[in-house]
């Protein structure tokens, strides 16, 4: 089941979504939610890892509406280009609608045991927690998301965990904001903040340019923790 497709709940169509399963089911679902580059190799590794923990990772293409298919990268100035026109061109509350379909359709996925977390990188760690405060998914990860400062009037609504990793050198969040997440989110019962020193934004992104093997690790960790915690054991 190298992809499935899911459709769009205003029907407008639907849209493809890049699958890998694990070794042992029934599995909880991780909904993988793409940063400005597309669904490109970086998300397909992330979706390998995820699958190596046991859950079934599922990474929608939400830039289907704009451009079916983008699969770029951060290593040169037109890739850049390119994915900054398609965060500006880019729905978000369209999105949110395509990610809240896909939940949904993960819950009955084959070899899925009900239980869905997402789990979203820059834009898509933005995504996220907006998925943390209007969706029904049992937890939501963020990894140095976008302008989460913006986002938090909305925090009292978060019910289930929802995890921040956040960049302390990240060139797209200023330190303001940051500094705003983790004071709201101290003593919250279900958002937690974590902050990487000396860390860039996309200090997660498998061989990105500000890859960062330790932040990553300790990040990862800590995912892993939550999702197992939330999404159960493969085989359960």
């Amino acid at each position: 089941m190298p992809s499935i497709a899911i459709q769009a709940t205003d029907g407008t169509g639907g849209f493809a979504a890049h699958v890998v399963e694990p070794k042992t089911t029934p599995a909880g679902v991780v909904v993988l939610i793409q940063e400005i580059f597309g669904v490109n190799q970086a998300m397909r590794d992330i979706a390998a890892w995820v699958a190596d923990l046991g859950f079934i990772a599922v990474a929608p293409d939400l830039f289907w509406r704009i451009e079916p298919g983008i699969d770029i990268t951060d290593k040169s100035d037109a890739e850049w280009k390119r994915a900054f026109e398609l965060f500006q061109t880019f729905d978000q509350a369209k999105g949110i609608e395509d990610l809240k379909a896909t939940v949904a359709a993960c819950r009955t996925l084959p070899g899925a045991n009900g239980k869905v977390a997402t789990m979203g990188y820059c834009l898509g760690g933005r995504l996220a927690f907006m998925m943390a405060t209007q969706s029904d998914a049992d937890a939501n990860i963020s990894y140095y998301g976008v302008g989460l400062d913006g986002l938090l009037g909305d925090l009292p609504k978060v019910t289930k965990p929802l995890i921040m990793h956040i960049a302390d050198k990240d060139a797209f969040f200023p330190p303001e904001g940051r500094a705003a997440v983790v004071t709201a989110t101290r003593g919250h019962t279900h958002a937690v903040s974590h902050v990487y020193p000396n860390a860039d934004h996309a200090f997660a992104r498998v061989n990105g340019i500000h890859w960062d093997g330790r932040s990553a690790a300790i990040a990862n960790g800590r995912s892993a923790e939550v999702l197992a915690a939330t999404l159960g054991l493969a085989g359960e």
